[in-house]
């Protein structure tokens, strides 16, 4: 009969990495700092300069792609959690 461990997480992911995170919203002027400020609670050695940012073609929205370097799943999983929470984030992917 096979172990079963239910403490591990399986994830195809293999840490440390670099992991880009979408995050989108309406267009804010203040959306890119709020989003930088979020990462930098859970990830205070975040690279600021790592952000690609895209308008939708309307420009009602704004999507920043942040590659964070994590080393540990519950470290992204934090991040993922705070990103979500944040009221002008509409999704995190």
């Amino acid at each position: 009969m096979a172990e079963h461990n239910d403490d591990i997480t399986e994830t195809l992911i293999e840490f440390p990495c670099d992991f880009p995170i979408k995050v989108m919203g309406e267009t804010h002027e203040d959306f890119a700092s709020e989003i930088i400020k979020t990462i930098q609670k859970k990830l205070p050695s975040f690279d600021a300069t790592k952000i690609e940012m895209r308008g939708s073609t309307g420009g009602k929205y704004i999507s920043l792609t942040c590659t964070v370097h994590v080393t540990a799943k519950p470290q992204l999983d934090d991040i993922y959690r705070a990103l979500t929470a944040h009221p002008m984030v509409k999704f995190a992917l």
